[in-house]
């Protein structure tokens, strides 16, 4: 707990809200494509189970615009193809050469959001940057002990992606749901794929951004 104080007291004031407690943003990007159905449960069970002071509900942000900096950690999840423009791709490259942490998740599997994500992301960073996370690297171990990504429709098990830049990965990405449809009301999977503990996997991704 005492390396968890430690991170944040180092952390950047821009970073926190007024009351000090860490703000993960939604992003809002390639127009008005943003997160519905992603739950904020995770929020309240990191600040339950460390010494992190997190505010409870996401808060919308543009990618394109200069808002995006003030956070240190923000969602991006969707269904669809999509097309990043080159102010979006801008930020998005300099926010996470800067310290910025992104979590990625193709709500319910959805082939053509995976798709453009894994695109726009090779774009920004070259064709071998998402590379995958073993299942005994730290992410897996902050709070929970992770021991497998099963899934909700599949006999097989989910694998998470990463972008590592200084020794640190600072990209988290699901091909599959992320989204913690359970926690969340007027949402569901659709018959799609989602990650059956993701809640304590999106728990332990914060922690790690927080704490590296």
């Amino acid at each position: 707990m005492k390396a968890i104080l430690i991170t944040l007291l180092a952390l950047p004031l821009c970073g926190l809200a007024k009351e000090g407690a860490v703000e993960c943003g939604n992003l809002i990007y390639a127009g008005t494509k943003t997160s519905k159905c992603f739950s904020d449960e995770f929020l309240t069970t990191v600040q339950q189970k460390t010494s992190i002071s997190t505010e409870r509900r996401f808060k919308p942000v543009k990618l394109a615009g200069e808002e995006l900096f003030k956070f240190p950690f923000v969602i991006m999840t969707g269904e669809g193809d999509f097309i990043l423009t080159n102010q979006e791709r801008e930020n998005m490259k300099k926010y996470l050469e800067n310290g910025g942490f992104l979590l990625a998740s193709a709500s319910c599997s959805n082939e053509a959001w995976r798709g453009a994500f894994e695109r726009e992301i090779k774009r920004l960073f070259g064709n071998d940057s998402l590379k995958d996370i073993p299942m005994d690297h730290d992410i897996y171990k902050t709070i929970f002990s992770i021991k497998d990504l099963k899934l909700s429709h599949s006999s097989t098990e989910s694998k998470l992606s990463g972008v590592t830049l200084k020794n640190k990965i600072v990209v988290v990405y699901s091909p599959d749901g992320l989204n913690d449809t359970s926690h969340t009301e007027g949402c569901c999977c659709c018959g799609g794929n989602e990650i059956l503990n993701s809640m304590q996997v999106n728990a332990n991704i914060l922690a790690y951004a927080l704490l590296h």
